[in-house]
């Protein structure tokens, strides 16, 4: 085994969180980390600068990280509050690998951050089933997709219709090796789900924390979803999760739903090791990415935000490698993946610490309830 990048863990009582081993505090903190001799052998893959997009590279990027997770699986090693991360064969029931001949389902398929990880994913090997609101879109993309005609599959799934969550379950007859929960939603203002959720909330976590709860005796070895750094600009309000009391302010309602993503993980992960599921739950943070959840409708002022998205993004292939990662890689159940530069905004893919409030075990417990009730009954709390 080789050494390849050492992070902290949080031990707990439920099991081990895993983090940074500093904030790094210094951009020569962090260049002097990624200086170290063992980045020739995975992170410079994932950290090579943005060249012009194209199939060809994308396709490119994806056999090698696919080639070099199944060959050499990243593994990690906790002992006296540290946790080492190797590359190198490990015997692991929980070893993470490549998802080859196996079955992929992948939210918000058609396009952006989620159509990546399809091509990068179908390169590798993999069996894709797309769960879009758009069928002739997904169609399409499916058609695109590597591999022998008709083995991709397109069904659909509307998150924002809590209704047509249980049908897309019921379709599903196969091992589903991992979900990539990756759909979401961003509105500028006020709206409602059919179910009358908040929007975002509704969208980003409710919809994806049913989907996965239905599809958990199909699954095989993980769930990853797709949250953000928006999450520390939550103050998630447990009691009004739909907005009927407060104020309404859209970037905070966002924020509350990439916090949630993250506790929903944390409390899947936790009750899949208790139960001695050998199923783990991470999670996926893109990064900046120049997708279509930041544009705005035709007419609407752009802000300041949506000036800088176009030149300091990064294209959907790159956000997507931590999606990758946290599909492929040997982690713990609970590891956050983001991008490795620009206050982890852009570039590559490592493991990245998570707020405080996002690695509560109480308010994770808490928000499990609630989401059950919210998505059984279809009423706020």
């Amino acid at each position: 085994m080789q050494l390849v990048e050492a992070v902290r863990g949080d031990r707990g009582e439920d099991g081990i969180s895993v983090t940074e081993v500093t904030e790094r505090r210094t951009m020569a903190d962090a260049d002097a980390a990624r200086e170290l001799p063992h980045r020739h052998r995975l992170l410079p893959l994932l950290d090579q600068e943005r060249a012009p997009f194209s199939h060809q590279l994308l396709t490119q990027r994806s056999m090698v990280i696919g080639a070099c997770l199944l060959c050499h699986p990243v593994s990690v090693d906790v002992d006296n509050n540290v946790a080492t991360v190797y590359i190198g064969g490990m015997d692991d029931t929980r070893a993470g690998k490549a998802p080859t001949n196996e079955t992929v389902i992948i939210t918000g398929g058609t396009s952006g951050i989620g159509r990546a990880t399809a091509i990068a994913l179908a390169e590798s090997g993999s069996r894709i089933i797309l769960a879009v609101r758009n069928q002739e879109k997904g169609r399409a993309v499916a058609a695109t997709l590597p591999g022998a005609p008709g083995m991709h599959r397109v069904l659909p799934l509307d998150l924002a219709r809590l209704e047509t969550v249980p049908d897309f379950a019921d379709r599903i007859d196969e091992p589903i090796a991992v979900l990539v929960n990756n759909a979401g939603v961003e509105s500028k203002d006020l709206q409602r789900t059919a179910d009358g959720h908040e929007l975002q909330f509704g969208t980003n976590h409710l919809g994806h924390f049913l989907l996965t709860t239905l599809l958990l005796p199909h699954i095989t070895d993980r769930v990853v979803t797709v949250a953000s750094q928006a999450e520390r600009m939550a103050r998630l309000d447990l009691d009004d999760l739909d907005w009927h009391r407060r104020p309404y302010h859209a970037s905070r309602a966002y924020a509350d739903s990439k916090l949630a993503n993250l506790l929903f993980t944390s409390e899947l992960d936790r009750r899949l090791q208790t139960s001695g599921s050998r199923v783990r739950a991470l999670a996926a943070h893109p990064g900046l990415v120049k997708t279509a959840i930041y544009e705005r409708p035709a007419g609407q002022r752009p802000n300041l935000w949506d000036r800088l998205v176009p030149i300091l993004g990064q294209e959907p292939e790159d956000g997507a490698l931590p999606s990758l990662l946290a599909a492929s890689a040997d982690l713990p159940g609970g590891t956050f993946v983001g991008p490795q530069r620009m206050m982890h905004m852009r570039g590559g893919a490592e493991v990245i610490s998570q707020s405080k409030q996002a690695r509560n075990p109480e308010t994770a417990a808490r928000l499990w309830s609630i989401s059950e009730r919210m998505t059984a009954a279809g009423t706020h709390p």
